[in-house]
């Protein structure tokens, strides 16, 4: 599909208002194209001439916040992160990500993610309370011990992951990629010591365990992160832990401030400011 031959474009929007629908239905818009437009570009042209009463979530505009997450030509993607030219056909089909219920037209209902994320723990635990209420300084870390998850962090939780992933579809007890993801994001963070507190969970029914590694949340994720890695290095992580291989660091210290270190000899001082 070309910017320069294309003049018009026919969206097909999965309906659904609980107050008067009994089930879902489809409804097509034709609306004028622009260059550079996006999927969202284009909800917003439909709702503004022809469904006032359109629904969805959208923020941020630009790949960030997540929250624009739907099923467009068949995959999980970001709204406002993909070009119309970029769907290769004369059509958009637009439905609301599937394995979530549907609170209204493109809305998921992403309540139960979120609550199993909450479950999972996704923050740095440590037993210094008083350091974390007040901190003195920054916890100490490496290079390497942020590449070891710093990918995971880029999650956005927009879902997609979840809505790609055949094994959430058919098993309500798997947690999912995407907070199994983050929990071993924090399990992967040397500042962190609560391992133990989220094996309670991902030890059981909801952990890992059930990942057949299909790899489509990896595929579809919009920010490039590797959820089922995650998940196969959490369940290498757990077995050692029950063969008692497993050695969980001790939390980063409070790294020294600078005006704490020895100043190394033969180094000049900076010059002074000039502005």
């Amino acid at each position: 599909m070309s910017e320069k031959t294309l003049s018009e474009i026919t969206y097909r929007i999965r309906r659904f208002n609980p107050e008067r629908d009994s089930t879902p239905h489809w409804e097509e818009y034709r609306i004028p194209y622009s260059a550079g437009m996006t999927v969202l570009d284009g909800l917003w042209r439909i709702k503004e001439t022809h469904a006032p009463d359109l629904a969805w979530r959208s923020s941020c505009r630009m790949g960030v916040c997540g929250s624009c997450g739907m099923l467009v030509n068949g995959k999980a993607r970001l709204a406002c992160n993909t070009q119309v030219t970029e769907l290769g056909g004369g059509t958009v089909v637009v439905a609301p990500l599937p394995n979530f219920d549907i609170v209204r037209d493109l809305v998921p209902e992403l309540a139960p993610m979120f609550d199993t994320h909450r479950a999972l723990m996704p923050y740095v635990i440590r037993d210094d309370a008083q350091e974390q209420e007040h901190p003195t300084g920054e916890f100490w870390q490496s290079a390497h011990e942020l590449e070891q998850y710093l990918q995971f962090s880029y999650c956005i939780k927009c879902g997609c992951c979840m809505a790609a992933c055949p094994t959430y579809a058919t098993d309500a007890l798997y947690s999912g990629p995407m907070p199994l993801g983050q929990a071993h994001r924090y399990n992967s963070d040397t500042r962190d010591g609560g391992f133990s507190a989220r094996k309670r969970v991902l030890a059981g029914e909801a952990g890992p365990w059930r990942c057949h590694y299909a790899g489509e949340c990896s595929r579809v994720c919009p920010k490039g992160v590797d959820p089922a890695k995650a998940i196969q290095l959490m369940k290498r992580e757990l077995v050692l832990d029950y063969l008692r291989l497993h050695k969980e660091h001790c939390p980063a210290p409070v790294a020294k401030k600078p005006t704490e270190g020895k100043r190394r000899d033969n180094i000049p001082e900076a010059p002074p400011p000039t502005v």
